[in-house]
């Protein structure tokens, strides 16, 4: 197992992965970075959990053809880290296409085997 140090770079590549899994549709690096107690609240206002989430990348539901983030914020508080990004996304859910700005805010933390998205909300901006 690895213990990775809870710094803003080690948050700031955790990001990177996980905007590269998402745009890949990587579901064994979602696995990886999604606790297992994952509560997250998407644009719709729906709250979802890992499984959820996983299987719609699973399912295909979910495809994502181009992905901008920006960081905003990022604080770390002991072993949670949180970050505030502005993602702009082109892709297709249900087969039917969207583009928008979405405002994500996501908490990081850090336990014996990786930093890990523990929650999170997201927002049409």
């Amino acid at each position: 197992m690895r213990n990775t140090l809870l710094t803003k770079n080690s948050i700031l590549a955790q990001e990177e992965k996980l905007y590269s899994a998402i745009k890949d549709g990587n579901i064994n690096l979602l696995d990886e970075l999604l606790h297992q107690d994952l509560l997250f609240i998407v644009p719709s206002g729906e709250v979802i959990t890992k499984k959820i989430d996983l299987d719609t990348y699973r399912d295909g539901k979910l495809k994502i053809s181009e992905l901008l983030p920006t960081a905003e914020n990022l604080n770390i508080i002991d072993d949670v880290a949180v970050v505030t990004v502005i993602m702009e996304i082109k892709g297709e859910f249900d087969q039917v296409p969207f583009e928008a700005k979405f405002r994500y805010i996501r908490f990081w933390k850090q336990f014996d085997d990786g930093i890990k998205v523990i929650g999170g909300s997201g927002i049409a901006i």
